[in-house]
Parts: structure tokens; sequence; C-alpha cells
């Protein structure tokens, strides 16, 4: 509503009006990346200090005030708009200084062959990368190619990152959280906890000219379940998405504090494909033991990844054409291409959508396992710079596109809510050894194919364990987190917890001890198996039944009883048993097909749910909502 007409604005007219704000602070911030994108105003903002020698603000807004960046509005906007667009553009700026570092790295240790680097070259570039030590492989060889691509085409390396990447093109959104009281505002209702209320000031046309051209304007926000009564709301980021104002809303409420060590039951998660996590739980005992508790789960989305490698495939062929008709430059084309740019977008935001849902979906899973668990640490394999190989082009393709690190992030988050610490170890021989005697496994095709070489079924020549690869990949997992949990540190970056390297004395005792198998039944075979029962009555009846009664007395005639309940289709059982023997035919998701849906495409182990009993712990304030 317009406080200022008491108008009742439509939402048409809500979204033309933030619209039109949005695009005056986009016009802005366009303005400022443009005049300060090079290294020398970025090392500047960067270094944290100003002419005087005194210490950058950590709001952006306030650090460009202070270096004298200003920027001035054809229309007349108010002060806290200009805030939000010096915001913007100043953690635009920021966030190259970390790319820059990268690429100047690399380029100072150009390599001799960029498609594959000698171990004294990584060893070099990595050197010469502030922080490379523990940076990605991936992200330097991502790096290496785009170079390589620019001096392919330009004859060339480029001087630096200014020259290879073009200024970053500007979000059309409100960044809220640069404003006051004078622009913005949000209360949450007194009366009712779900409702919020929004006032922040708009334009009233597209280019205002004076003050009396905006106006005030209240907009209730209807909060979702997740975020918790005691919750501090704080201000969002408006976007303009479909048609609809999208609000970004941020909130801070206590959540229990994580501890990096002390842990004594961990959950162990390994990645895979079509098994996409397993986990399982371990307890470190009193005397240095480790034993694992049941036989783990599985979450399995072997149907999301098929659909999400299709639509990457569809993708592919639509850009190939789009290329095919820029390289052709016919005027009669341009149509079609117009209409080529609106399907891969498409396509685009249908795959952006299925790895969000996928990555929440996962993380849920794995943090309810933990709940009903009790544990209190999760252990995940660092798998970000994995490059997928050897097991085919289809297979390594839809192994590195695994939404690894959004499922991570979630995990994170959905963890944090309940104390429950996420800590990445070191993945290095989690699949190849032994999980109880740590002797380098044989790895087989399918348990029933013993002699025929493969990667799923492992078996240990020395203690004659065997079992699923992913089985003993979580055992080693949580094992090596439980022992190595002195060496939890917090990533001075990210703010994760990470266990930088494997110690060979602590790797020793990461060891599942085996539990004796006992019995309190002879189940020797002594004779016939078959069940003394009598036999079950057939299906059918032999004879006719009874002709239908006048009343509703006695028995059902023949045929089927009348219902009204609508029969669903039949779909994927999405608790069935996971098995590793072999099969002729290869898994057919029926899920989608029959209407079934998502979450009949993601077969998952459900958590055996018990009374946990809350372990006082110190609080901590961290949320986020978006």
């Amino acid at each position: 509503m317009d406080e200022k007409t008491s108008e009742v604005l439509t939402a048409v007219a809500l979204v033309e009006r933030v619209g039109w704000c949005a695009d005056l602070a986009a016009d802005m911030v366009a303005s400022l990346l443009g005049e300060h994108w090079n290294a020398a105003d970025v090392d500047t903002l960067a270094a944290g200090v100003d002419a005087g020698g005194r210490t950058l603000p950590s709001n952006a807004w306030m650090s460009l005030r202070r270096l004298g960046w200003t920027v001035n509005s054809s229309a007349k906007v108010n002060d806290r708009i200009v805030r939000a667009a010096q915001e913007q553009a100043g953690r635009s700026l920021r966030s190259v200084k970390w790319r820059a570092d990268v690429v100047a790295g690399i380029l100072v240790t150009w390599p001799a062959d960029p498609r594959k680097r000698t171990e004294t070259e990584w060893e070099a570039v990595r050197a010469a990368i502030p922080g490379g030590e523990y940076l990605l492989s991936s992200v330097i060889r991502s790096r290496t190619r785009q170079i390589a691509n620019f001096e392919r085409k330009n004859g060339r390396l480029p001087a630096d990152v200014f020259e290879l990447e073009p200024a970053p093109r500007v979000a059309r959104m409100l960044l809220l959280a640069a404003c006051d009281g004078q622009q913005a505002s949000i209360e949450r209702s007194a009366t009712e906890p779900t409702k919020a209320l929004l006032r922040l000031q708009l334009p009233t046309c597209p280019d205002p000219r004076k003050y009396a051209d905006w106006s005030w304007v209240a907009c209730p926000i209807t909060l979702p379940p997740t975020v918790p009564a005691n919750a501090v709301l704080h201000l969002p980021t408006l976007r303009v998405v479909g048609g609809k104002v999208r609000a970004d809303l941020a909130y801070t409420h206590p959540v229990p504090k994580a501890q990096r060590s002390g842990h004594i039951v961990a959950l162990g998660v390994d990645w895979g494909l079509n098994t996409l996590l397993s986990a399982g739980v371990a307890r470190l005992h009193d005397d240095g033991r480790i034993t694992a508790l049941g036989a783990g789960a599985q979450f399995r989305a072997s149907g999301v990844l098929a659909k999400q490698y299709r639509l990457r495939k569809q993708s592919e062929r639509l850009r190939a054409k789009t290329d095919q008709y820029t390289r052709l430059a016919d005027p009669v084309l341009e149509t079609k291409q117009a209409v080529l740019a609106q399907e891969i977008r498409r396509v685009s935001e249908r795959r952006s959508n299925l790895n969000d849902a996928l990555a929440w979906s996962a993380a849920r899973w794995a943090v309810d396992q933990a709940v009903a668990a009790g544990a209190t640490v999760i252990y995940l394999e660092d798998l970000r710079s994995m490059e997928a190989g050897g097991m085919g082009r289809t297979q390594n393709t839809r192994m590195s596109q695994t939404v690894r690190g959004q499922i991570a992030d979630r995990t994170r988050h959905l963890a944090a809510e309940t104390g429950i610490a996420v800590v990445t170890v070191p993945p290095r021989n989690t699949s190849k050894h032994c999980p109880h005697c740590l002797t380098p496994l044989r790895h087989r095709k399918a348990p029933d194919r013993p002699t025929v070489s493969g990667w799923k079924w492992a078996i240990c020549p020395s203690c004659q364990w065997q079992g699923d690869r992913d089985e003993g990949a979580w055992r080693r997992i949580a094992a090596r987190g439980l022992t190595h949990q002195t060496k939890t540190i917090v990533d001075k970056t990210s703010g994760t917890m990470v266990i930088r390297k494997v110690v060979d004395t602590m790797e020793a005792k990461a060891v599942i001890t085996a539990t004796p198998k006992t019995s309190r039944i002879d189940r020797s075979k002594t004779g016939s198996t078959r069940p003394r029962t009598n036999r079950p009555a057939p299906r059918r009846r032999r004879i006719p039944s009874p002709a239908r009664p006048s009343g509703h007395a006695g028995k059902r005639p023949e045929g089927h009883a009348p219902t009204d309940r609508i029969r669903l289709p039949r779909a994927a059982h999405r608790h069935q048993s996971v098995t590793t023997i072999s099969r002729p035919t290869g898994h057919r998701p029926h899920g989608a097909a029959l209407g079934a849906g998502f979450h009949l495409h993601a077969h998952a182990t459900p958590p055996r749910w018990e009374t946990i009993q809350p372990i006082p712990q110190p609080l901590d304030h961290t949320g986020s909502l978006s």
C-alpha cells in the first residue's frame, strides 16, 4: 500500500516501482565498476587502508566513500540508494581480488604445456598464488584453460584478469542491507509470528526529478515456517524475477555451538554417482577402539542425475545451433536465434532448480541420519577438485558435474541449527584400503562375479572382509575423522572446519573393529526347512459366490467391492532395498514417467528415529534464508 495516497498497489504496480528503483541503482553500479575495473584500484581497495593510513571499514559503501569513489545519478535519488549502489559495486570489486591473484600467479609460472603441468610446475604455481598450498587443483586447471583460450584467439597471453574478463554484468536488484531507517525498515508482527511488514521508499515514476516523486510503500511479507519465532529479521535484498518481487531475507537466531573436537559418535558420508550419498555411524570407545553402528544407509538419485544429464545434452545441442546461426550471420535467422536463446535460459533454469532441490534433499537426509544416531559431527570427503576418469565419457561427465559443493554447503547450514559440526577430511585411499585392516582392496564387478575386474564391489585379501565400495568408504571416512579430530582447524577464507593432512600414526589407528557375530539359535540344517503350517487358502474361490442379498447382511458377492478411492499410478518405491548383484538390465526409474515426481526418483534409507537426550552446549548466532 502507498502510504502517501493510501492506494492499494497491485502486484504489477509493485513490480514496476521496485524495477524503477533497481534500475536507478544498477546504472550507478555499472558506472562505478566501469571506472574502477582495473588492477590499481582493486589493489587499493584490497589493501584495507586509505590515503591517510587509516583502516577501511568493513562495509563496502563506507570504504568507497573513504577512498573518494563517488557516483552521481541523473535522477533525484535518496542518499541511501547511492549507498546500496556503492555496496553492490564494492562487493564486486573486493571479490575480484582473489581471481586477480590466481590469474597473476598462473601467468607468472605459465607452463610449457598448458594441458598438463609437471610436478615442478605445480609446485611453482602454488607458490606464486597467495594461499595456493591448499587451493583446489580444479580451480587452477580451469583458469589455465581460460587463459589458453585467450592466447589461441589473440596470439598472446593476457596482462591480468581485467583483460581476461570484462566488467561483470550488473544484477537488477535492490540491496537494502546498506540502508537505514530513512530508506527501509522491517518489523515482525507481535500477534502473528509468520507475518512481517517491510516499509521502503520507492519512486512513483521511472525518472524522479524531486523528492516528492518518492513515497513510502508498506509491503506485508509471509515468513516460511523455517524461520524461528525468536529470530531477528534483517533488511532483505529485493529482486524482480518472473514478474514477481522476491525478497532474499536474512535472519539471526541462537543455535548450539558446534565443536571441533571431543566427538564420540560421528557420521561418515561418502560421495558416489548413482548412490549419491552413502553414510553410516561410528563410535569411538574409551580404549581407542572404533566400531560401526549398523550397516549404514544410502541416498540414491540415479533418476535425478540421469535427468540432469539429459538436460545438459539438450543445452549443448541448443548452444551448438546458436553458434552455427552466429557463424552464418544471416539476418533471416535472428528470430530463430532469439528463440533458441530463450530456450537455453529456460533449460539452464531447470538445471539450476533441479540441482538446488537435489542438494537440499540430500543435505536434509544426511543431517536427519546424524540426528537420529545422536552424532555430534559429520565427516565429508573433500572432493571439490575431483575430475572423474577411467569410467567412460558418460560416467566421467556425470560424476564430475555432481553437485557436491552445494550439498556440502546445505549440510553445513542445516547441521548448524542443531549444533552438529561438519568437517571435510582428505579423500586419499578411503575406497582403496580395507576399513578393518587397511590392506589394499581388490575391486570386482559384483559379488557374484568375483573374477571380473570392476570398481563397485570390494574384497579384502587379508581379513576376508567384503562389501560395497561405498560402504567401506564411509567407514574409513568416519574412522579417519575420529582419530584426526584434534587436527581440525577452521579455514580463514571460508570459515569451514577442515582436516588438512593425514598423519600416519593417527591413520594407523583409524580402523573399524569388527564386532564378533554371536547367535543363540542353532541354525544347523538337520532336516527339512519347510515351515510346518497348513496350506494357505487359495486366492481365488473354487465355488461360485452366493447371490447378492437384498439387505447389507451376508457374505460379499462375487466381484470387486465398490470404492471411491482413486488409484494412484505405480511408481518406484522410495524405500526399496539396495543390492549390488549384477543384473541383465539397467536401472529404469519409473517415478517421473508415471507422475510420481521428484521424491520417488530419489530413493533414501529412512532414519531410525530414537529419543535423543539433548547435550548442553554453548550458543552461537548464525542463520540465513533465501
